[in-house]
């Protein structure tokens, strides 16, 4: 109980190290989220879209990337981005640059794979009939994200909790440097491991509050979009 009661001071108080971490944490994956969205959507709309050879194996390729684990998608990162390694010059170890490439790497399968499944399955219809219309490839691709947006934001959202609540990747590319790259995710695996639970309870509590908040967002504009 007295945790709680810490936790919940800690929170009103605006701790400059509470909301430095909050900063981070909200800034990689905003830019994790986006740039993977950015990617994954239009190719998970072509793969959808087209039927060609090698398919098969490209949606397995991508599925098996969807459960990638984070450890060995930040040790990847690290050893590119390592003193020794073929982009060690950029310095990006231990920033939030490289925090969010290896974010981006985790992300953007699960944005390829779900749009791709959704499109192919839900929307055939707008597919025939665009073809039907002598369409364009790309503008077909066009039509089916557009047709398609209240389900694919479920997509955007489902990548933006996979980059929130991360803790293996970052921790290895960023270092967990306190006043730099530490995040919600971190700093609470850190403050346990330390026996400061009132700093990790309040942590916890922040990023179910920005959970909800998104949550509630995302329903409220898929529910905006159907009445339209």
């Amino acid at each position: 109980m007295e945790s709680f009661k810490q936790a919940f001071e800690l929170l009103f108080s605006l701790d400059k190290e509470l909301l430095q971490i909050i900063g981070v944490t909200l800034r990689m994956s905003f830019f994790s989220t986006t740039i993977s969205c950015l990617i994954g959507l239009p190719l998970g709309a072509l793969i959808g879209t087209k039927n060609f050879r090698g398919k098969r194996f490209i949606k397995k390729l991508i599925h098996t990337l969807m459960g990638l684990p984070p450890v060995v998608a930040g040790l990847f990162v690290y050893i590119l981005f390592t003193h020794y390694g073929p982009f060690g010059s950029l310095n990006l170890l231990f920033t939030v640059e490289v925090m969010i490439i290896a974010q981006v790497i985790l992300i953007t399968p699960v944005v390829i794979g779900l749009s791709s499944s959704f499109i192919e399955s839900a929307s055939k219809p707008v597919i025939e009939t665009a073809r039907g219309l002598g369409l364009s490839r790309s503008k077909i691709v066009g039509l089916c994200l557009s047709e398609g947006r209240s389900s694919l934001f479920s997509v955007v959202l489902n990548a933006f909790g996979r980059s929130i609540a991360e803790v293996g990747a970052v921790s290895i590319v960023g270092g967990n440097i306190q006043w730099k790259t530490r995040v919600m995710t971190t700093a609470i695996m850190l403050e346990t491991n330390k026996g400061k639970f009132s700093f990790a309870l309040a942590l916890g509590i922040i990023l179910l509050l920005i959970a909800f908040v998104v949550n509630a967002l995302a329903s409220f504009i898929v529910k905006e979009n159907a009445d339209d």
